[in-house]
């Protein structure tokens, strides 16, 4: 769904997207494709790349805000779709910052040896939480899925260092107001897009620059390294200008920054590891590097993840 293609839907034009936000086009599901369509998709590829059967994964971690049901967990969906036998499964809600959860969640469980492998997904299906009549927030997103396989290892390599902070205080910044036990639907009336997301966008920008350059610092210092030593930034692909504001601040050089918010928009917790994947494939991420991972989204919530690769 390109820019022109919002000129028809809202007050709005390819320049005035571009320029606020860096987003060209992005990707919309197709007619009876659903998030956790998208999950198995990109876990399939994960596993086809480790070379692991499905059988010898014990954990899968999924991240979304938008999962097919309600009850059960998007997770266990996918566990069945995948054929995992031998996995447990649960989902994490951390919005744009879910795979970045997701990835702390099986550092810690792979350190104390409850599993072994972890299959960590972030799935989102923006379109259908979008507010199309909002000029604002509907041209930021898109549909996505990625995913990595986690598992231990005895080389000089892996995750080294993950951070993660929330301010519920600032959570009506980034939300959707009404559908849950709060603020549930009321039968016959209009909920006038309150179920869709709204933003605050001016003062998500301020938080989130300042915040993921202070998670940033903290896996740095945290895996015993310097700022220079970081090979590529791989951030959430929400905002071009909250991307140059937090390099420069961090004093990273932009090409060490992996972008593809142009093609995609912001797809929330798909976000890290569909721009992870992409730069894996593209042959630019070389073993010894240090990947630096950060993202920050509705909760309040934040966190980053420092990998040697």
């Amino acid at each position: 769904m390109t820019n022109a293609d919002f000129e028809k839907l809202v007050d709005t034009s390819d320049e005035w997207i571009v320029s606020r936000t860096g987003i060209r086009e992005r990707r919309i599901a197709g007619d009876g494709i659903t998030g956790s369509d998208m999950a198995v998709e990109a876990c399939k590829r994960a596993l086809d790349m480790a070379g692991c059967p499905n059988e010898e994964v014990d954990l899968l971690v999924l991240a979304t805000v938008t999962p097919d049901y309600r009850l059960p967990s998007n997770a266990c969906v996918v566990q069945e779709k995948m054929g995992l036998p031998n996995a447990a499964a649960f989902d994490v809600v951390s919005a744009c910052s879910g795979f970045i959860n997701g990835l702390s969640i099986a550092k810690a469980y792979i350190e104390t040896g409850q599993y072994r492998k972890i299959l960590v997904v972030g799935t989102e299906y923006l379109s259908s939480i979008a507010n199309y009549a909002d000029r604002s927030t509907c041209v930021l997103f898109g549909d996505a899925a990625g995913a990595v396989l986690v598992e231990a290892t005895t080389e000089d390599a892996g995750i080294r260092s993950t951070f993660l902070k929330s301010d519920g205080s600032m959570r009506e910044w980034l939300w959707i107001k009404v559908g849950g036990t709060k603020y549930p639907y009321q039968k016959g009336t209009d909920p006038q897009g309150l179920d869709k997301i709204y933003m605050s966008g001016s003062d998500i920008f301020k938080v989130a620059v300042r915040e993921m350059g202070r998670a940033s610092q903290a896996v740095i210092e945290n895996a015993g390294i310097a700022p220079e030593q970081i090979r590529w930034v791989v951030p959430h692909q929400a905002n071009l200008r909250i991307i140059e504001a937090l390099v420069k601040r961090l004093n990273v050089p932009m090409d060490r920054v992996y972008l593809n918010i142009e093609k995609y928009g912001n797809t929330s917790s798909a976000s890290v590891p569909l721009a992870l994947d992409e730069a894996n494939r593209q042959g630019l991420i070389a073993r010894g590097d240090h990947v630096l991972m950060v993202a920050f989204g509705g909760g309040l919530f934040w966190g980053s993840a420092l990998v040697k690769w």
